[in-house]
């Protein structure tokens, strides 16, 4: 090599590195201004073809539609006089309070004489949480303190907002410190050193930082939907991909160092290697994600450009900064175990080379064997179901507003203050009302008001709005209602929870065999074999059912959160689908790999789990970490899919990967690769027992 190449190659790796301190210096702005750009109004979760979304449209055109808070007072000995008085002066203060609409109602005595309740209307616009929660926290403090033996609690729709809307405020440093807590401790374990953990540190916030400034862009000019929950995964996807393809590069830039004496001809190397399959697996993640846009939902459709780009700026950092970073700071950065040129890879005699050695005896009875302890833990899906979570099973600790909902459900029909809306014409106003009325669920319905061209009638029903009984009581309303106007439109509360449901649904549908499609395809390109995508992709969906069955019975019985979010299902799948097949592509392309040096498949793959056990078994404990933070997180909604996901990605680095994938690939042989031939002969030595150590030639 000539000394002008030599000297390019010397000061590469320093311009990689300032152009990326150039590159975060121009994206901080941006990525700061992310919680600014955030959508988290209702309209940012619904359909915009919905019933209820569409009554939603019309009323915003006629009148300003409110959000109600409703404030409960209780006294078990029975409600005094003084208790009454107090409740009518808090009524008229509640009425000048900035954000509080004209029609304040009540205070009103329950039949049982123990409870008051006021319904206080508030105005709901385009600040979304923000200008509904001010006015809820300023009724919360002018309340002041109860009194003794009275118990005052404000909640509602209204109340519900502010609480969740508590519940973000600091999410997101929450979540990246609990995040970041958990990648550093990991990767101390796994590196033993004090010094290299701190790359895969950098490459990540410098892909976080970059991410960000993205999506804000996107978001302010571009009309992408981003909510609290896909700022979220940003986060995690960022930290767990992006230290996954760290923990793979640095693994093979460590092998490739034991190869060679300069630490550049063994980066070179090892990007050679290492790039075909870490940028084969962010590809299959982010096609995975982008999959997510043809969802009804907007929440579910701005998820995927957000997860895209959370895995692609992850991959950017690592193939760019990373090697960077290890070039510059050479062989000591890896001490007190420092890779020596021209010594054995420890990985040769190791566990992983043991376990191949063992599955290699009988593989059929090892992979049957863990089929059946998988789908023994998917059998917990039987009974699960995934209908929506309620205010009251909706936070991991219950706020005043759902405590308030218990109080008010005691004494008052539990709908009062989140009404059933329904539109009809005025001239068929009074037909709907009486047809509403024979509705077992019904409480009241008010007189039809004219809002433009339609008759709007609030129905109030007997159970909490958004209860799995009151969802069937309005899609009786819907029938009923349609039968008699059949351009009647149903909504509030309680029918946006149905359609939303509903939109999970269909939105499953049409997703799940997609992903499946665009994940084979690739599998299919890179490994150029029919049977082992169709193997791959088998292993990580039994996966997600025993990952999904194990995590309904730990929801029930051990942790005893009562209800699924109805995006559960998808966003599990779609997360365990594209990450689990991550870890069987490293395993397989290095498989491959192996097996056109040797021409044998089933040395192949004993090589190559010894070679690869421990990295993407350490990748696999990351990216768990990573998602299991959510589970930090006041929301039931976010813990669930932090647990799921963690759960099955541990199943799918350690069992599925490790003994089920390994023993089917054993079994099979060179049929693995049909319809491709694989008897290329050796061009380098290998054993049977661990990982080459001559270079490619």
């Amino acid at each position: 090599m000539t000394e002008g190449a030599n000297r390019y190659r010397r000061y590469l790796a320093w311009v990689v590195v300032v152009g990326w301190v150039a590159l975060l210096g121009l994206a901080t702005p941006a990525a700061g201004d992310l919680n600014a750009a955030q959508d988290n109004s209702s309209a940012a979760y619904a359909a915009p073809d919905a019933e209820s979304t569409q009554v939603e449209t019309v009323l915003a055109g006629q009148r300003q539609a409110p959000q109600t808070a409703v404030v409960v007072y209780e006294r078990r000995a029975g409600i005094t006089d003084a208790d009454q008085a107090r409740a009518t002066t808090d009524a008229a203060a509640f009425a000048a309070v900035p954000g509080v609409l004209a029609g304040v109602d009540g205070p009103r005595l329950s039949t049982d004489g123990m409870s008051l309740r006021t319904i206080v209307p508030i105005a709901s616009g385009a600040d979304g949480w923000d200008q509904i929660a001010a006015p809820v926290t300023a009724i919360r403090t002018l309340l002041g303190p109860a009194g003794s033996g009275l118990v005052i609690h404000v909640t509602g729709p209204a109340a519900v907002i502010a609480d969740t809307s508590a519940a973000f405020t600091g999410l997101d440093s929450t979540l990246l410190y609990t995040t970041l807590a958990i990648v550093i401790a990991i990767l101390l374990l796994t590196y033993r050193s004090p010094v290299l953990w701190l790359l895969p540190i950098v490459c990540v916030g410098a892909a976080l930082m970059l991410a960000q400034a993205l999506v804000d862009v996107l978001a302010r000019h571009a009309g992408l939907t981003v909510n609290g929950q896909s700022a979220s995964i940003l986060t995690v996807l960022v930290f767990g991909a992006g230290t996954d393809y760290a923990l793979l590069l640095t693994a093979r830039y460590r092998e490739e160092l034991r190869r060679h004496p300069d630490r550049r001809d063994a980066m070179a190397a090892a990007l050679r290697r290492a790039l075909p399959a870490i940028i084969a697996s962010a590809a299959t993640v982010m096609a995975a994600m982008l999959c997510l846009m043809v969802a009804r939902t907007a929440s579910t459709r701005g998820m995927g450009p957000v997860a895209a780009i959370a895995v692609g700026c992850a991959l950017i950092s690592v193939v760019t900064l990373l090697p960077a970073l290890l070039v510059v700071l050479g062989r000591w950065v890896f001490w007190p175990v420092i890779p020596v040129s021209g010594t054995v890879d420890p990985a040769a005699r190791g566990p992983w080379a043991v376990l191949g050695a063992r599955l290699a005896r009988r593989p059929r009875a090892a992979w049957l064997a863990t089929v059946a302890v998988l789908a023994g833990l998917a059998s917990g899906l039987l009974g699960f179901t995934a209908d929506g979570i309620t205010a009251d099973e909706a936070f991991i600790r219950p706020p005043d507003s759902v405590v308030g909902a218990r109080v008010l459900a005691a004494h008052f029909p539990a709908g009062a203050g989140e009404p059933v809306v329904v539109l009809t014409t005025p001239a068929r106003a009074t037909a709907v009302s009486d047809a509403l009325a024979a509705v077992a669920g019904v409480a009241a319905i008010a007189p039809p008001v004219d809002v433009g061209d339609h008759a709007l009638i609030e129905v109030t029903l007997n159970e909490t709005a958004d209860s799995r009984a009151a969802r069937e009581d309005v899609r009786r309303v819907r029938e009923l209602a349609h039968h008699v106007d059949p351009d009647a439109l149903v909504g509030g509360q309680t029918a946006a929870l149905i359609d939303t449901n509903d939109a999970a649904a269909y939105d499953r549908n049409r997703i799940v065999p997609l992903v499946l499609l665009v994940v084979l395809a690739i599998l299919v390109l890179l490994l150029r074999s029919v049977v082992a995508p169709l193997m791959l992709v088998a292993t990580v969906v039994l996966s997600f059912a025993a990952a999904l069955g194990a995590s309904a019975l730990l929801f029930h019985h051990v942790l005893h959160w009562r209800g699924a979010d109805s995006s559960l299902p998808l966003f599990v799948f779609v997360f365990l689908v594209a990450l689990g097949v991550d870890y069987n592509i490293f395993l397989a392309s290095r498989i491959r790999e192996e097996a056109v040096a040797v021409g044998d498949t089933r040395v192949a793959v004993r090589t190559a789990l010894a070679a690869t056990g421990g990295v993407i078994t350490s990748a696999g404990v990351v990216l768990a970490g990573t998602f299991a933070a959510l589970a930090a997180l006041p929301l039931i909604a976010y813990a669930e899919i932090g647990v799921a996901v963690a759960v099955g990605v541990l199943m799918d680095a350690i069992v599925v990967r490790a003994v089920l994938v390994t023993a089917v690939t054993l079994d099979l042989g060179r049929w693995t690769w049909w319809p491709s031939r694989l008897d290329l002969p050796p061009v380098y030595g290998a054993s049977a027992t661990g990982p080459r150590q001559c270079s490619r030639v």
